[in-house]
């Protein structure tokens, strides 16, 4: 199954785009399930139907729902933050503490996700349409499952190993070994899902990120430094939507409304130039303003004709592309000590964000401007040192390039 997120400035039309994009497909012959994560949920509005949170038929090939983060809290979460308040009053932490302890930030957004996943693995569509959230909320939403997985690691290094040990300890201690090997089981399964999901949003071959806005400079600027953020966390957008396009009026027509017309299309084509010059290699498509606010999926279908023409809207992903994150020998050979190792992290539209850049021990911190990640470094890199790192290139060819040399006391001779 093909899994396709759109996400963007509030208001400016993904969720209209996202349902037109599940209307289209399921006019090609295609099942197409579209659903959503963001909170508002104006899904049904623009389809014109109720929706809960089971998927309902909107017509042949064309389902749709909203994903309830509060329902999945209830249920879902509640066993494992079982586990873990006996776990941590085995600690002997207060029942009180444990509690607040045992709230996760994100979780809802981590629920979310995983049921989108549980969507996109139950086979009974052939596309997965998501409107997620606000950028904001979607960048948060797509780089939680990488991030708790770090924090988990941290609390629980080696996990089915060390942790059974130390848990057979304690149990063995207070008596409920029973207790604790199911929170250490709970916690297992927590980081296979999560690890799970990583994989489900870096898989370029089966997932898309679609970012929407309008041609707005202010606008355009927030989807700078959002395709960049993505980057950074190794996801991939195959498209970038420009929305609400005003026509160019005829050179006959003049008065005020002509002129406010001219200097709107022409303001809005200085836009989408610079976002093609940013994202080569990122298609940049556009949607006519329609005079009508489009809802139901006859409406929708129009939409999408303006967006996608007659092209296919999920084309097979480009080969040969680059990765985000790539690691490269660039001197020496073998384990000789005139070895150099380049880490090249691609970063489209950076160029003009501020950098800053922490070794934490087997960890490199990348901080970019709003946006960072924790980076666990290859095997061969933790027997290095950073010597030198600078942003290079420009638009689309922005990268990040950390040049690693082997350090003395701990590289191999």
């Amino acid at each position: 199954m093909r899994v396709v997120l759109f996400t963007g400035k509030g208001g400016v039309g993904k969720t209209t785009l996202a349902a037109a994009t599940a209307a289209r497909l399921a006019a090609s012959g295609r099942s197409a399930l579209v659903v959503s994560t963001d909170p508002a949920h104006s899904l049904g509005d623009a389809l014109d139907v109720d929706l809960g949170s089971e998927p309902v038929r909107i017509e042949d090939g064309l389902h749709a729902a909203h994903i309830d983060a509060r329902a999945l809290l209830e249920g879902a979460w509640g066993d494992l933050q079982d586990h873990l308040r006996t776990m941590l009053a085995g600690a002997g932490v207060d029942e009180l503490v444990a509690d607040e302890l045992t709230v996760l930030p994100g979780v809802e957004d981590l629920l979310a996700l995983a049921e989108v996943q549980r969507l996109a693995d139950s086979g009974d569509y052939d596309v997965l349409v998501v409107d997620c959230g606000p950028t904001a909320e979607t960048l948060r939403l797509l780089t939680l499952p990488e991030a708790l997985s770090g924090y988990l690691e941290r609390l629980f290094p080696a996990h089915r190993r060390a942790v059974r040990g130390l848990v057979a300890n304690l149990a063995g201690a207070r008596g409920d070994g029973n207790g604790w090997e199911r929170t250490v089981e709970a916690l297992g399964e927590l980081a296979e899902r999560l690890a799970g999901l990583r994989a489900l949003l870096a898989d370029r071959s089966r997932t898309s990120i679609r970012l929407v806005l309008t041609p707005e400079r202010v606008v355009a600027a927030e989807t700078r430094r959002t395709l960049t953020a993505l980057a950074l966390h190794e996801l991939r957008v195959d498209a970038l939507v420009a929305n609400r396009i005003m026509p160019a009026p005829p050179p006959s027509l003049r008065g005020p409304a002509a002129r406010w017309l001219r200097e709107r299309h022409q303001e809005q084509s200085a836009v989408l130039d610079e976002l093609s010059g940013l994202g080569a290699g990122i298609p940049v498509s556009a949607v006519r303003y329609t005079a009508a606010e489009p809802t139901g999926v006859a409406s929708l279908r129009e939409i999408a004709s303006s967006l996608y023409g007659d092209d296919d809207p999920l084309p097979p992903p480009a080969e040969n592309e680059r990765p985000l994150l790539e690691l490269r020998r660039t001197a020496g050979q073998g384990v000789s000590k005139d070895t150099e190792f380049e880490l090249v992290v691609a970063l489209p539209g950076s160029e003009d964000a501020p950098l800053d850049l922490a070794r934490v021990g087997d960890e490199l911190a990348i901080g970019l401007g709003l946006t960072r990640r924790v980076i666990v470094l290859p095997s061969v890199l933790r027997r290095c040192e950073a010597v030198n790192a600078q942003l290079e290139g420009s638009g689309s060819d922005a990268h990040l390039t950390v040049t690693f040399r082997p350090d003395p006391g701990t590289w191999m001779t």
